[in-house]
């Protein structure tokens, strides 16, 4: 069925099932994510994508009356059982939102904030984090004359980008993208396609994406939910030119969704 390779696993979830209320959102999910390689979910609205990158580091959580079972296992812990450190686990996964969402301070104030909550205080090693996230994310030209400016003043992918910087702040291992360019002009949204690309030498990164082609582009892996099953997860070019399954080729080609 499948011709997934058998790198390292940073993320390994087995049978995962997730309810909100009586509702069952996520069933009997089984879903590797490799160290290093980007892996793109695409579907239909509703389908479980959202709802199922947020178990990865458990935000999930934070929602009233949602119950799992199964395995979410994190470099080989299963972190629904075992007693997990959440701000270590959200320090370790990362989480970029759909639209960029600066606090309402400073860009050198954004970049800082989740080095400050972990206590690092001198100035001089801030600066440091800071100009290398910056840099990392193709923003420090853009706004390194202006870190005091309000981060509200940013364009839109400015935005976006700032936000990024924010997470790898905290030198994640994983981030999480969870539709980082629907709210994106196509320049904005080609600038952080190219910082994915790019991004992949050092992380291992999760994108929900409502955008086949973008899919197609920037990720290893593709994994096709429907109805809050995995239909399908493989090499992405096998994907898009073969799928295993006929609804994958149904969705793909535009037949529905």
């Amino acid at each position: 069925m499948s011709t997934l390779t058998t790198t390292e696993r940073v993320f390994d979830v087995k049978d995962l099932n997730l309810w909100y209320g009586d509702n069952l959102a996520l069933k009997s999910i089984n879903f590797p994510i490799h160290y290093n390689e980007v892996t793109a979910i695409i579907g239909p609205s509703g389908c479980g994508k959202s709802t199922f990158i947020k178990t990865l580091n458990l935000m999930i959580n934070m929602i009233p009356g949602v119950k799992m079972s199964g395995e979410i296992n994190y470099r080989g812990k299963n972190i629904l059982s075992d007693k997990v450190d959440l701000v270590e686990l959200r320090k370790n996964v990362g989480m970029v939102f759909q639209k960029g969402n600066p606090f309402p301070q400073s860009i050198y104030d954004n970049v800082a904030y989740g080095p400050r909550i972990h206590g690092l205080k001198k100035k001089q090693e801030l600066d440091e984090i800071i100009e290398k996230s910056l840099i990392d994310v193709a923003l420090w030209d853009e706004v390194k004359d202006r870190l005091n400016a309000p981060a509200m003043g940013l364009s839109g992918g400015q935005q976006q980008r700032l936000c990024i910087a924010r997470a790898l702040t905290t030198k994640p291992e994983v981030l999480l993208m969870d539709e980082p360019t629907s709210a994106l002009d196509p320049i904005s949204t080609s600038k952080i396609e190219e910082l994915i690309f790019e991004l992949k030498e050092k992380y291992t990164i999760v994108i929900v994406t409502h955008n086949m082609q973008q899919a197609s582009r920037v990720s290893d892996k593709t994994a096709f939910f429907l109805m809050g099953e995995l239909i399908e997860l493989d090499d992405t070019t096998k994907v898009f030119s073969q799928p295993y399954d006929q609804r994958t080729e149904d969705y793909i080609s535009g037949r529905f969704g």
